[in-house]
């Protein structure tokens, strides 16, 4: 008996060892906890398409929204560590942790960060009857009526509404916050005039920008984006080390195996450099990220402090 328990056993870890050996050999589940059409659905489609290729076997995406997030990601807190249930996910998740008093899992400690996809900068735009051109502009305007001008958001404790409240906080400016249920109807109203002042993503705003209906005056990256190189940043427009940005990256259940971390993070570096994803970062107006999981491990937790830090400058209790 104790030499067929014996058998099983070291069966067991061989087939185990097999099964991360052959990954994937079945389709691939990858968890969007947003509404189908929005930014992560047209990163984890695009990726879900690429790695599919490369794999040779289906990478679905399972759209879970609700809860502000929290559904779809607990679906894969909560899911076999086997590599085949992964989370495409935005900002949001080092967001949630300064939001909410108390959840049922800790983003920072029971997912693993495998790799980060992509990185957007906001823009931030005004309404073109505004009669600021520049950043310094805003500013002075701002100044000279303060509370008095309204700036639209996609909701409070998105990632628009805490670049806003970062940008006040760093301006010592006070706009007037007026939450949307959503980007569309915040973009809507801007246009319209009954707001003035907008973060939001390059891929949202260009189109209202080359129409002439919104006002750019800067980028929230580092550097000055590719796609439109004439705009400067908000640091480099006398807001230094102003930087916000909307990144897209891959979770994983907390004890997925190193060797099935690798076998993503090498899958999705591999991706990013590929034609059709150079195509859709252009596409899109996003930036192709990739690299390692220690770095993505990092850069959550630098990105947690940020938006943190953004959370308590708005005076946002938690839920």
């Amino acid at each position: 008996m104790a030499c067929i328990v014996c058998a099983a056993t070291i069966f067991g870890f061989a087939a185990g060892a097999q099964a991360q050996a052959g990954f994937p050999n079945r389709p691939v589940r990858m968890v969007n906890p947003y509404t189908p059409g929005g930014s992560v659905d047209l990163v984890g489609r695009a990726l879900a398409a690429g790695l599919s290729d490369i794999w040779g076997h289906q990478v679905i995406v399972d759209n879970r929204p609700g809860a502000g997030t929290l559904i779809g990601t607990e679906i894969v807190v909560r899911a076999e560590p086997d590599g085949y249930t992964m989370l495409c996910t935005s900002t949001a998740i080092a967001i949630l942790s300064s939001m909410y008093k108390s959840m049922r899992f800790d983003p920072a400690r029971d997912l693993s960060a495998v790799a980060l996809v992509a990185v957007s900068p906001f823009m931030l735009v005004v309404n073109a009857g505004l009669p600021a051109k520049s950043v310094q502009e805003l500013i002075a305007l701002a100044k000279a009526q303060p509370g008095q001008i309204a700036a639209a958001s996609s909701g409070v404790g998105t990632t628009n509404h805490l670049t806003l409240e970062m940008f006040k906080s760093m301006t010592r400016i006070d706009l007037l916050h007026v939450p949307y249920k959503g980007g569309a109807p915040a973009i809507a109203d801007l246009i319209g005039g009954q707001t003035k002042v907008h973060f939001n993503t390059p891929g949202t705003l260009l189109p209202h920008v080359k129409a002439g209906r919104l006002r750019a005056l800067a980028m929230t990256s580092a550097q000055r984006a590719g796609f439109a190189p004439e705009l400067p940043t908000v640091a480099e427009s006398g807001v230094p080390g102003f930087e916000a940005t909307v990144w897209y990256g891959i979770y994983g259940p907390r004890a997925l195996p190193a060797r099935l971390v690798q076998r993503w993070s090498d899958a999705i570096n591999r991706y990013t450099q590929t034609p059709q994803a150079q195509a859709h970062y252009r596409r899109t107006n996003m930036i192709g990220a990739g690299g390692t999981s220690a770095y993505f491990t990092d850069f959550h937790r630098r990105e947690t402090e940020r938006w943190r830090a953004a959370v308590k400058a708005a005076r946002i209790e938690p839920q």
